[in-house]
């Protein structure tokens, strides 16, 4: 059950504390509270719950403004529910309207939170924050009274992809199927133990002397080619032996949820690792990588020191130095499809075209070419063709500018892997996983804006600061 709460933010004098004093009206916290709408999606968020049924839930500006302290502070699930119980200014970020040393919800209601608001949600609250904010007050009074004719190109839209790695060690064939086999072992004791059959016996998994085969291999630091092959057709065998034993048994409605789903996932982790086994191949179409997060793909991005990355990959755009989120999949994909629904997107929160795209080789394909130059956009990069002999300085210069402001994203994704989570995504999830990054691009524009408020607020104190001496003499 949902109750209705208002999110508006109460002025900061208003929130009761247990000692003498009150917020301070340029904290951050206070600033960025202001900055984002939780009103106009609190509907939105209700719909998860039933009307009158259930105990009631959390305010969406409880839940949002949690995930957000969390990303912001770089803190686990926990650590973010200590921080907040010691600071009144998180718990008025949160909407609290009084100090409390308790804590407001338990740390195990952030894997909720992150269900309940999807990556979708997140992708409108962050658009619609930033166009709050960046937006001109006479500019719609303009655009309706040149209805008539198309508003001229304006702009530069910056796109590019990366790939976001999620938190798993680097799977090998070996490793894989010595969870998968210890996985099934641990099924067959379940069974074995709900069952309880006095004429039955306990099927033999040779597991001791499995463990020191796998062991005996995974010691060795560069065994060989031979050697990895015999020692996963062992590690085959023993699994193929256990899932029969398991089909014996029978039964599979006696296990938990999360038993049932292990089986499942290491049923086709077996039959991915027997397909390439037998065919000699390195690789296979959903090949599972993780156990426990079998969602999971690799992703092949041919960089120095990283040739593979194993996470969700993303295709996000910058405008005029924030950053969004436009597709996220835990497949590959070749990010140079999007490119015209990015362009439209613009024109869209925008009302006209960019003047100029700023892309990297791959988006940078005939279709493309075609369709920017019917609309009037500018492609940066090279034309296609053998290059002139002589090249002017002014093409190099544009060149060199190109290039620089298309480096502008790639900052957005350094910033957003080393001082927020998107380095390494800590989620299990599918889902979670997903809203996690969408609240990274959500943080990261939240903070660009509070430096900016921040600036304002230092030039109009140091600007009345001086009217103030200047009046004095």
């Amino acid at each position: 059950m949902y109750r209705k709460v208002d999110p508006t933010p109460n002025p900061p004098s208003n929130f009761d504390l247990p000692f003498e004093g009150q917020l301070a009206d340029d904290n951050r916290w206070v600033i960025m509270a202001k900055l984002i709408p939780w009103s106009e999606f609190e509907a939105e968020y209700a719909l998860n719950f039933s009307v009158d049924m259930g105990a009631p839930a959390k305010s969406f500006r409880m839940a949002l403004g949690a995930l957000i302290i969390k990303e912001r502070l770089g803190t686990s699930d926990r650590e973010t529910i200590e921080q907040i119980r010691e600071n009144p200014y998180l718990q008025y970020f949160i909407g609290m309207t009084t100090y409390s040393s308790q804590a407001p919800f338990d740390s195990s209601m952030f894997v909720h939170f992150r269900q309940r608001i999807g990556v979708n949600l997140v992708n409108k609250i962050n658009e619609k924050m930033v166009k709050e904010q960046t937006e001109v007050p006479g500019e719609v009074v303009e655009k309706k009274s040149s209805q008539i004719n198309e508003p001229k190109n304006q702009g530069k839209l910056i796109l590019d992809a990366t790939c976001a790695p999620a938190d798993i060690k680097y799977p090998t064939d070996l490793g894989l199927l010595n969870q998968a086999r210890e996985h099934t072992e641990k099924i067959i004791d379940a069974l074995h133990t709900q069952i309880q059959s006095p004429v039955k016996k306990k099927p033999k998994t040779y597991r001791n002397t499995a463990r020191k085969e796998y062991l005996k291999i995974a010691k060795n630091r560069k065994p060989s080619r031979k050697v990895r092959r015999k020692g996963i057709k062992k590690q085959l065998q023993y699994i193929k032996r256990n899932l029969a034993h398991i089909d014996e048994m029978g039964q599979l409605q006696l296990l938990s949820k999360s038993d049932y789903k292990k089986l499942l996932v290491a049923t086709e982790v077996y039959r991915q690792q027997l397909s390439m086994y037998e065919k000699k191949e390195q690789s296979i179409q959903d090949r599972i990588v993780s156990l426990t997060q079998p969602h999971i793909r690799p992703i092949v991005r041919g960089k120095a020191g990283k040739s593979v990355e194993f996470g969700a990959k993303l295709s996000a755009s910058c405008r005029n130095g924030y950053v969004f989120l436009d597709r996220i999949s835990w497949d590959n994909f070749n990010e140079s499809v999007d490119l015209k629904r990015q362009v439209e997107e613009f024109k869209r929160f925008t009302g006209f075209y960019p003047e100029s795209i700023h892309v990297d080789r791959i988006y940078r394909t005939r279709d493309n070419r075609a369709w920017c130059k019917e609309r009037g956009i500018r492609m940066s990069g090279p034309p296609l063709g053998r290059p002139p002999t002589n090249i002017s300085k002014s093409t190099k210069k544009q060149a060199q500018l190109d290039e620089r402001i298309r480096n502008s994203i790639e900052g957005k994704f350094g910033e957003a892997k080393r001082r927020f989570s998107l380095g390494r995504v800590m989620a299990k999830l599918s889902n979670t996983s997903q809203t996690t990054i969408a609240i990274t691009f959500l943080v990261m524009n939240l903070s660009a804006l509070l430096r900016q408020a921040f600036w304002l607020f230092c030039v109009y104190f140091r600007t009345n600061s001086f009217v103030q001496v200047f009046c004095l003499y």
